[in-house]
């Protein structure tokens, strides 16, 4: 999720769900411990629970980062060990560490030796020619007995040579039963499942062989589909809030964030898919995308678009309760479609 799931959009979303855990974009040692740290770790308290993922192969830079996670409030620190893009490879990190079980293992050792709080791993089931339940069971052994004993696994391979980055998301094929086998083998463990899932009632589902779900691109495409997460997955009795009162809370920590001279463009792209699937969806999509980015926008553009999307909504509802026939009429209906027969 890198560029994606940064500070904006995880308050964001934490706005939808009290209780899903959120992981920020991937954040590379080399950026924290040589770079500016308060732009890659700074976040909001309302974020928790939320967790730092870090892309590294050194296992003293991972400590040194782990420690600064610590320090900054975060409730995990995870190793990415599945993102299949060049730049990744070109550092030694990410999915091409699933063929070196050993490096990993020691970063989790230096990394729990650094901090207190949970260290858990991200990998795919496999890479390249490495397709087989054999190569990820020894992956995740290895790793395990170092200490680590929670994994999410995106259930399909990382071709690192001849598939770019976003195919990678979608060619290799689906393999959930190789994570549930995973599970069923180690029970003492927390596995958690990624890959292609797009409803609560298939995240449900999974939940019935493994102990957590992992939604990436739905989430940040359709983020509405979390506003029932806290009912349909953590039992809550709260009301799901409505898109509406959604907005009225992100609206008052972008006036808050254009103060202090964010540019509103970097706070209305990763919520352009709120009201997807409505009538004013579109109309909300496109207020923002041709309008966010001008120079001085303010805060009004954001207003607007909300305006436009619920307008169009509320037109429909008149239109369906204009058209809708009740019982009474369906019964005279019927009655006199008889009689005319």
């Amino acid at each position: 999720m890198l560029d994606w799931t940064d500070r904006h959009e995880r308050y964001f979303l934490r706005l939808l769900t009290r209780h899903a855990l959120l992981y920020t974009e991937m954040v590379t040692t080399g950026a924290l411990l040589h770079g500016d740290r308060a732009r890659h770790l700074d976040f909001s308290r309302e974020e928790h629970p939320v967790a730092l993922q870090l892309g590294g192969s050194e296992p003293d830079d991972m400590a040194r980062c782990a420690e600064l996670a610590q320090q900054w409030g975060y409730d995990e620190v995870n190793i990415n060990v599945g993102c299949p893009s060049d730049r990744v490879q070109s550092g030694s990190f990410g999915a091409c560490l699933m063929a070196e079980p050993e490096r990993v293992a020691a970063c989790v050792k230096s990394m729990q030796a650094a901090c207190d709080i949970p260290v858990s791993v991200k990998s795919r089931i496999g890479i390249d020619d490495h397709d087989s339940e054999a190569f990820l069971q020894r992956f995740v052994d290895t790793v395990a007995e170092a200490g680590c004993d929670t994994f999410i696994v995106h259930a399909r391979i990382a071709i690192l040579a001849g598939l770019s980055p976003k195919e990678n998301r979608d060619v290799p094929p689906l393999k959930y039963e190789r994570v549930h086998r995973l599970k069923e083998r180690h029970p003492e463990l927390k596995i958690s499942i990624n890959g292609g899932l797009k409803t609560l009632a298939a995240c449900q589902a999974q939940l019935d062989k493994v102990d957590g779900v992992m939604m990436g691109r739905e989430a940040y495409q359709n983020p509405y589909i979390l506003a029932s997460v806290d009912q349909d997955i953590f039992g809550s009795i709260e009301a799901v809030p409505a898109r509406q009162e959604v907005m009225k809370k992100y609206l008052a920590y972008v006036a808050g964030q254009l103060a202090s001279g964010t540019a509103l463009q970097h706070m209305t792209r990763h919520i352009l898919g709120l009201y997807k699937g409505q009538p004013g969806g579109r109309l909300f999509r496109r207020h923002l995308s041709e309008n966010a980015h001008r120079k001085g926008a303010s805060i009004s553009v954001l207003e607007d678009a909300v305006a436009l999307a619920e307008a169009a909504i509320e037109r429909q509802l008149q239109a369906d309760a204009e058209n809708m026939v009740t019982p009474a009429e369906q019964s005279t209906q019927l009655q006199t479609g008889v009689q005319h027969a």
